[in-house]
């Protein structure tokens, strides 16, 4: 009798040691999709075929990310990814709730991911190996991103490379480009020329190009505003005054902005305002420019504009604002160049208040410090996303 007893209460505290290892290290897991293993082929300037992508499995496994910070608040890597990534929206499968599937790419195999920030489910989607990827510029609704890496024997070639989400063949722009941004139907890329520089647009579905402008200026960088015009504006550093301008259709420059040291121009998506941010007297300052006036709004905080992301409406801007930066460093140099890293403090500007709203600190939510760079904003304005310069890791906030 007494051996069965014992026998008894052996198994119920085994049970129990059992029950208790599941739920700390297995339950609750976000699950991650993957594809089958990837192809180690990197694609080459001049060469259209390559490996082929193929749809995900439907097997989840243990994941290596979707790590659960706090509440709302979601780190979706442990690893880095490549600066650049797009939020859709999408119905839910059976249901009447909306998702938001977050599309990235892993730095270091190249891979295509999709989260699904309803469900914690990480899902891969391309299996084509494109190691080295710098940054990555997607079409608004996801289906393909314009992707550039180094190349050639002494890595002195800038390929750029049109990706389909799923990993199928894409297509190869112009090597060498010097920037490029990323509309819902066109590219538009910058080439050095021997006279300066040029500006091309290419459909987003084809590698052929139309010139839209010529410039004498140098060490530039593009974007759209709105679907009138181009936006101009020289490379920021401290140690130069630099220029914000806006291009017609005919390839007519007009100043918009400077001359500022470190100048940054952030369009916002109807072309309305550009955020601009500059350095004076070593200090960052931030500004709103109407690009139909040339008016100049003052803001009542700053950082720098390559750390904000624009709402779809213009309603507002959200920034990741450094709390007690370092003064002993020149801005926005060290800054690009990893010399230094910030504490950020996640911010809401109104645009007709031009009031901030602070969001979210994170180093008192995370007890950690976090550097936003590449915000991202879905169209519905429910998620916010960034990659943490300080490890490269994606993180993502509902609003």
């Amino acid at each position: 009798m007494r051996r069965a007893l014992f026998i008894a209460a052996v198994t119920i505290v085994l049970v129990g040691i059992g029950v208790f290892v599941y739920f700390s290290f297995f339950a609750n897991r976000a699950a991650v999709v993957v594809a089958p293993s990837p192809s180690p082929t990197l694609p080459i300037a001049g060469d259209v075929g390559g490996a082929a992508g193929s749809n995900a499995s439907t097997t989840p496994v243990s994941p290596e990310s979707g790590v659960n910070a706090p509440p709302r608040l979601a780190q979706i890597t442990k690893g880095p990814v490549v600066p650049g990534e797009v939020l859709v929206n999408i119905d839910a499968a059976a249901s009447s709730t909306r998702d938001v599937l977050v599309s990235y790419i892993e730095r270091q195999s190249g891979n295509v991911f999709h989260y699904s920030v309803a469900a914690g489910n990480i899902t891969r989607t391309s299996n084509r190996t494109l190691p080295g990827i710098q940054s990555a510029e997607w079409l608004p609704n996801g289906s393909a991103v314009f992707v550039r890496y180094l190349s050639g024997d002494d890595s002195a070639t800038i390929n750029t490379y049109a990706l389909p989400a799923n990993g199928t063949s894409g297509f190869f722009l112009p090597q060498n480009l010097a920037d490029i941004a990323v509309s819902s139907t066109s590219v538009l890329t910058l080439a050095a020329s021997s006279n300066g520089s040029v500006g091309a647009v290419n459909p987003t579905n084809a590698a052929r190009s139309t010139t839209v402008f010529t410039t004498a200026l140098s060490s530039l960088r593009v974007g759209f505003v709105g679907t009138t015009h181009y936006l101009v504006f020289t490379k920021p550093t401290a140690s130069l005054a630099g220029d914000v301008f806006l291009v017609d259709k005919k390839g007519v420059f007009a100043r918009l902005f400077g001359p500022a040291h470190g100048l940054v121009a952030l369009p916002s998506h109807s072309g309305k305002w550009v955020l601009v941010s500059y350095v004076d007297n070593a200090s960052m300052q931030m500004r709103l420019v109407d690009t139909a006036t040339g008016e100049t709004l003052s803001l009542p905080l700053s950082t720098i504009a390559d750390k904000c992301a624009w709402t779809l409406d213009d309603r507002a801007v959200y920034c990741g604002v450094p709390t007690d930066p370092p003064i002993t460093y020149t801005y926005p140099d060290d800054w690009y160049q990893g010399a230094v890293h910030f504490s950020d403090r996640l911010w809401e500007i109104d645009v007709a208040g031009r009031f901030a709203k602070l969001v979210l600190d994170f180093s008192a939510t995370t007890k950690a410090s976090l550097d936003a760079q590449a915000l991202a904003l879905d169209p519905a304005q429910t998620t916010l996303v960034f990659m943490n310069r300080n490890d490269g890791a994606l993180w993502a906030y509902r609003l």
